[in-house]
């Protein structure tokens, strides 16, 4: 019997969300954590999980059982962490989730000197601009762009990103410039997303404005959008580090300049089991060493 084992299997269970998936990050068979499991309610007394056939739902002791074994677990890393002494460098796998356009401006720069710095570091990338589900995809690590929910991860700010509004020359030429937001219902929009309706917001004269847009393309891909600005087939809303470029050369204009959006924040996230994490917390850190230097990195000023 290990209760320190059997508390790093009950919580890779809760973060994977079943046996068959947190077998496969423990390198486990199913049979042999869920037997575990058994063995471990039956020396508390207690029903830590409820199984069906399609899932798990935790009890509320299981929860604060949960709750305590993180908080122990991370104790014992920080413990023998600071016995091996803090001179020993990261070693380990990061698996990182990142927004597709932003990796692609950044990232690709930016992590061949992460793991040229921490040469016992391996990072695997998915670029997707879907929310993933960190604990059930088994991710160590996600950047997120914007507002985030409410959930049990922790979120770090990383830097702020700017947006703008902006369209072609043509298009303006043909269409006229928006001075105010409540113009827009007159033009051609280039919303991100699917929704039917979208609405954008904008700041001024010290308050907040919502005008619902439409437009005759909608993309969950910043490129895109930025593409289609620069055909001319509308104004769009979009980070700075995605139309940068464009505003520069002049391919695409600002509008509507006197009602700045706030910026977006860009956000590290990960799971309370990898706040111990050494190769985590230093991606973390080089991140924001950096990223948030200055915003102009973020707003294609470099």
């Amino acid at each position: 019997m290990n209760p320190f084992e059997d508390m790093r299997i009950f919580c890779q269970v809760m973060d994977s969300g079943s046996f068959t998936a947190a077998a496969d990050q423990l390198g486990l068979s199913k049979q042999f954590v869920s037997r575990r499991l058994m063995q471990l309610e039956e020396r508390l007394g207690v029903r830590l999980l409820n199984r069906s056939t399609r899932r798990l739902d935790v009890t509320p002791l299981g929860q604060s059982y949960y709750e305590s074994a993180l908080r122990l677990l991370s104790e014992v890393e920080q413990v023998e962490q600071g016995i091996a002494g803090q001179t020993i460098e990261p070693r380990g796998t990061i698996r990182l989730s990142a927004p597709l356009s932003f990796a692609v401006a950044h990232l690709g720069g930016l992590l061949p000197v992460f793991l040229q710095r921490y040469r016992d570091v391996t990072v695997e990338v998915d670029l997707s601009d879907r929310p993933v589900d960190l604990l059930s995809e088994g991710y160590d690590l996600a950047l997120r762009i914007g507002v985030l929910e409410d959930s049990t991860l922790i979120a770090r700010r990383i830097a702020s990103i700017q947006r703008v509004y902006c369209a072609s020359p043509a298009y303006l030429a043909e269409r006229g410039t928006p001075v105010k937001p409540e113009d827009l219902h007159a033009h051609d929009c280039l919303p991100y997303g699917h929704s039917r309706q979208v609405q954008w917001r904008f700041v001024g004269q010290g308050k907040p404005l919502i005008v619902n847009v439409t437009g005759r393309m909608r993309v969950n891909n910043g490129e895109l959008l930025k593409d289609a600005a620069i055909a001319g087939m509308g104004i769009t809303y979009l980070p700075t580090f995605i139309v940068g470029s464009a505003l520069k050369d002049g391919r695409l204009v600002p509008v509507l300049g006197d009602f700045h959006p706030e910026p977006l924040t860009l956000s590290a996230v990960y799971p309370q089991h990898r706040q111990g994490s050494r190769p985590v917390q230093a991606l973390i850190e080089f991140l924001r060493e950096r990223l948030d230097r200055t915003v102009c990195i973020l707003s294609g000023d470099n």
